[in-house]
């Protein structure tokens, strides 16, 4: 038997829940402003290079700054919903929280703009793994891949609206700052569509739907790191790097290929466009060859994926194209870009880790662990690009590792089928 999933075993279906897609629209729009206030500085940086006589390595310091917020208090966030109830910190930290990114836009310095926007920042990172555990009470698994997909395709959307009229900005005198102001305020706006649209699943009768509250749980995170599929998806997080080219992409623009920062901007939104597609694409393929092979798809899948997403980004960052064929290749870049998480990897860890854990496990790999690594080299990308150039590091820091990640989710093939059976098993067990 090629599939080790025993197909007479099935998970009794799910109540669907209602509001469920109102939920994730809202949810999805918190994320949009979350992502927007922390890209403020990617996305004019050089801009605010200018205003406070920075180097390159100072754009390291502020995307490791989102990164290390991310670890730190990414799981600590989760303990608060955990403690406090998921909807009402979402409210405060979505909502209230934003003032500190309107402040950031009023700094006069560059230790007063540190600061400021470190405070705020740790407000944004809060959102996805709180979120990513109420979808994952929201949706059964049949439906995870769409609902991932979905809100990084609305999230796609927003930005390739954004980014544009970000970029715009730098065309009026202290457009960084009231940038900041903006997105601060409708941090606020988000605060309050989450308290009248999002619904948590009601509390249901037995174990299985107890479990379903998804918490996060200190005490759960020894029985974690028991699970194989778990410690290999955080291990292939090393060689996920496609967080540094959304931090450097529109200063690669402008110091290495000679656009003005609102055409990088503008660049970056045809970018930001492919993306939301690969993000809606990535789900339903994923759903697709989960049925076709409930082992093996989603695996098969991711490396296509990878080996993909380095090729074209070999072609979009170590060749210079026309004016129209950048707008073509990075257009094919985001294309591919987001396939593989939405459709592989978050329903993959939802798949092999209970309920109950789901919270824990999100948290651990996806704030925490990602936070450290990504911060980690987004410092580091900053002072080694101006040692050896921009262009060459990112060959070193994104084409490469993607390449490699290629062989290393063979490794999955082993384990993965193993652990979805051991928790399929254990559901249907709890259910009668």
């Amino acid at each position: 038997m090629s599939d080790l999933v025993n197909p007479e075993v099935h998970q009794p279906e799910p109540q669907k829940v209602e509001g469920r897609w109102r939920s994730l629209f809202a949810l999805a729009f918190s994320s949009v402003i979350d992502n927007s206030e922390g890209g403020l500085i990617n996305n004019l940086f050089p801009l605010i290079r200018q205003s406070f006589e920075m180097s390159l390595g100072a754009l390291g310091v502020f995307t490791s700054i989102s990164r290390f917020a991310r670890m730190l208090f990414g799981p600590l966030w989760a303990m608060a919903a955990d403690k406090f109830g998921r909807k009402k910190v979402l409210v405060f930290i979505t909502g209230v929280w934003g003032i500190w990114t309107a402040l950031a836009g009023l700094a006069q310095n560059y230790t007063q703009l540190v600061i400021l926007y470190t405070i705020g920042t740790i407000g944004t990172v809060a959102s996805e793994p709180i979120a990513n555990g109420i979808l994952a009470d929201l949706f059964d698994s049949k439906e995870r891949g769409k609902a991932y997909g979905t809100i990084r395709s609305v999230t796609g959307l927003a930005g390739v609206i954004l980014i544009p009229l970000i970029g715009q900005l730098a065309n009026v005198e202290n457009g960084w700052r009231i940038g900041m102001i903006i997105f601060g305020v409708m941090s606020v706006v988000s605060g309050v569509l989450i308290s009248f649209f999002v619904k948590e699943p009601e509390e249901r009768e037995g174990s299985l739907d107890e479990a379903s509250k998804n918490k996060f749980q200190l005490s759960k995170v020894p029985e974690l790191l028991k699970n194989k599929t778990f410690l290999l998806l955080g291990g292939t997080l090393f060689l996920v790097t496609s967080l540094i080219l959304f931090s450097y992409m529109v200063t690669f623009l402008v110091d290495v290929r000679g656009y003005a920062t609102d055409e990088a901007n503008n660049i970056m939104a045809i970018f930001v466009l492919g993306w939301m597609v690969s993000s809606l694409v990535g789900g339903l393929l994923g759903d697709w060859v989960d049925k076709k092979s409930p082992t093996k798809g989603r695996i098969a899948l991711m490396q296509v994926y990878m080996a993909l997403f380095a090729l074209v980004s070999f072609l979009a960052m170590q060749i210079p194209w026309s004016d129209v064929g950048m707008y073509i290749i990075w257009f094919v870049f985001g294309a591919i870009g987001s396939i593989g998480f939405s459709g592989c990897a978050l329903p993959m860890l939802s798949n092999v880790v209970p309920p109950e854990m789901s919270g824990t496990a999100f948290s651990l790999l996806y704030s925490f662990l990602q936070g450290l690594i990504s911060a980690v080299y987004s410092l580091t990308v900053g002072f080694l690009a101006e040692r050896y150039g921009l262009q060459k590091v990112m060959l070193w820091t994104i084409t490469i590792p993607y390449a490699l990640n290629v062989f290393y989710w063979f490794l999955l093939y082993k384990t993965y089928p193993k652990d979805l059976a051991a928790n399929q098993a254990a559901l249907a067990e709890a259910e009668e």
